[in-house]
């Protein structure tokens, strides 16, 4: 009886002997660069075993090993953090060996980055850095270009700063500046190509839509009306205030 108890010992130290910090290189999923795993297995099922201890061993790291590449290769190595959580908690998952009888194990790894694949993380986030950085200033130049010439008046002096401009082709720059100034008026940035942005738009063609003074009387009336309606009383208040230098500013043609 002792005996055996003392050969199940020598099986199960054995068997541990094997599925201590055994290494594997895994891919992330930048190409070139990859995690470094030490995994630590843990066996469930009491021995005797179905097969030799060395011969279990192999198979528990093959299974393993394979494992914590299936999920390692999604996995971005900038963030080391999750990429432990992630891979960690797929090898916390219950195995077994299709052995007669199974044999159940679970493990646990220590996740890193090789000191080469650090250096390469750190440059890829330096370059994405710089290329972020290229990417706004550039955007924001070609937004501030576009807002000044959506302005026909923006298009005209750029025409006039020339030194060769021909002024006797004004009345065709003023043509071809107000069809670009049209063009340039609907650009949006991406920031404002929202669902409220693009309402703004639709408003703003079906008011243009409504070219008499009465029939846009009415519109800002009934605009300030629906705002009460909808409790916006700060909202009617300049709906009004509309309305009123609209009417104003009639009364003042008409005079």
């Amino acid at each position: 009886m002792a005996s055996s108890a003392w050969s199940r010992r020598r099986m199960r130290r054995a068997v541990r002997r094997g599925l201590t910090d055994f290494e594997v290189r895994l891919r992330s999923s930048r190409p070139g660069i990859g995690f470094v795993a030490r995994i630590t297995a843990t066996i469930l099922t009491e021995p005797p075993y179905p097969a030799a201890s060395e011969e279990l061993a192999a198979a528990v790291r093959r299974i393993l090993r394979k494992a914590a590449a299936d999920v390692a290769v999604g996995c971005d190595p900038a963030d080391l953090a999750t990429a432990r959580d992630v891979v960690a908690e797929h090898l916390r998952t219950k195995r077994s060996l299709s052995t007669d009888p199974p044999v159940e194990f679970r493990a646990s790894l220590a996740l890193d980055l090789p000191p080469d694949d650090q250096a390469a993380v750190a440059a890829l986030l330096s370059a994405q850095r710089q290329q972020a950085v290229i990417d706004i200033l550039r955007r924001q130049a070609a937004e501030a270009v576009a807002s000044e010439l959506a302005d026909p008046v923006a298009l005209l002096v750029r025409w006039i700063e020339q030194d060769d401009a021909d002024w006797s082709k004004l009345s065709t720059v003023l043509s071809d500046a107000n069809k670009v100034a049209e063009a340039f008026a609907r650009y949006r940035p991406e920031h404002e190509r929202t669902v409220e942005h693009q309402a703004l738009e639709v408003l703003r063609e079906f008011l243009a839509s409504f070219p008499e003074p009465s029939q846009k009387r009415m519109l800002y009336t009934l605009l300030t009306a629906g705002m009460e309606s909808a409790q916006r009383p700060q909202h009617a208040l300049k709906a009004q205030a509309l309305l009123n230098g609209h009417a104003s500013s009639v009364m003042a043609g008409d005079a």
